[in-house]
């Protein structure tokens, strides 16, 4: 699958159907990958498929000029799409090869079952329902569903939905939903009390870094609202109750257009879970509105069109 990526790649540089390649290249520590942007034909030979290859690409798309081809999982490609909906990408200037994803491996759930740092680790492959890893020429199995990231478990389209190139074969969904939530399960078998009191301990300790947002696709306001001094939203110095109020607001500007991939949750550098917020908005949109993000780029956003019956449902 590589080198057909590899092949497909060089062939839209050199026949000037783009003027850059997004994809992923080998990371500076094992079993990780990092976004590569290739100008060059020579470029491309970097590019990999693996197991490892986190990152939501969809994010540069609304940063960069010209005609861009990108390396596009299930999840980039609605996101993708979702950014076609609402016109911060053009169709027309996007070639998206898709590559079908199995899932991603979480190597910090690697690590905790392994007991080993990822250096210690020899080799991690993915087998059917099985994971290998291999410490000191002994291989040890684990079940996919223990060492895949939670949206990977929940995940209903792993093969792109919009594409023009695929390489490889559509894989089949068995997505698990149950596994994919327990954390929100966890969250919503509390009472409103402990809820609160749990949301109080994790943004006691956020930093506002703005990882979460910045590395968003579906965040692509030019000014944000945090940055607002009038009126002035949030304090600029962390504070529990401001960073609550940030990631509400935030999870009500990406209703509809959360894919949930969940970057967000991967990048916080204090482990806030973060997905449990985004899932549960994620089923809430589903369940209210039969609507799926990033699945039709015909269909209008959420929230921007309404039928006659729903005004009757909803203004009374």
């Amino acid at each position: 699958m590589e080198q057909k990526l590899r092949k497909e790649a060089r062939k839209l540089l050199e026949e000037g159907e783009v003027d850059y390649i997004i994809g992923f290249a080998p990371g500076s520590l094992k079993f990780s990958t990092t976004p590569l942007i290739a100008k060059g034909k020579e470029e491309v030979a970097s590019l990999v498929i693996n197991p490892f290859m986190v990152n939501n690409l969809a994010k540069f798309l609304t940063e960069m000029p010209g005609r861009v081809g990108i390396v596009a999982k299930g999840c980039d490609s609605r996101s993708i799409v979702s950014l076609i909906q609402d016109n911060q990408v053009t169709r027309e200037n996007v070639v998206i090869i898709g590559v079908p994803c199995s899932g991603l491996i979480d190597i910090v759930k690697i690590e905790k079952l392994a007991g080993k740092d990822r250096d210690e680790i020899d080799n991690i492959a993915l087998q059917g329902e099985k994971a290998a890893v291999i410490v000191g020429g002994q291989k040890t199995e684990l079940f996919t569903k223990e060492v895949l990231f939670d949206n990977c478990l929940a995940c209903e389209f792993p093969t792109p939905q919009e594409y023009d190139i695929l390489i490889g074969e559509p894989v089949a969904a068995t997505c698990n939903r149950e596994l994919g939530q327990e954390k929100m399960k966890e969250l919503e078998g509390m009472t409103p009390e402990q809820r609160w009191e749990f949301w109080k301990c994790q943004f006691g300790r956020c930093i506002m870094c703005y990882a979460c947002r910045q590395v968003c696709p579906a965040c692509f306001c030019e000014r944000c609202f945090v940055e607002e001094s009038q009126p002035q939203w949030v304090l600029p110095v962390p504070k529990w109750q401001d960073n609550l109020i940030f990631q509400i607001i935030r999870n009500i500007h990406v209703a509809g257009r959360c894919t949930d991939c969940g970057e967000c949750e991967r990048v916080c550098p204090v482990n806030i879970p973060l997905r449990s917020l985004t899932e549960k908005m994620y089923g809430l949109v589903k369940e209210m509105f039969n609507y799926e993000a990033g699945t039709d780029k015909n269909a209008p956003p959420l929230m921007t069109a309404y039928e006659y019956e729903e005004v009757k449902d909803l203004i009374r």
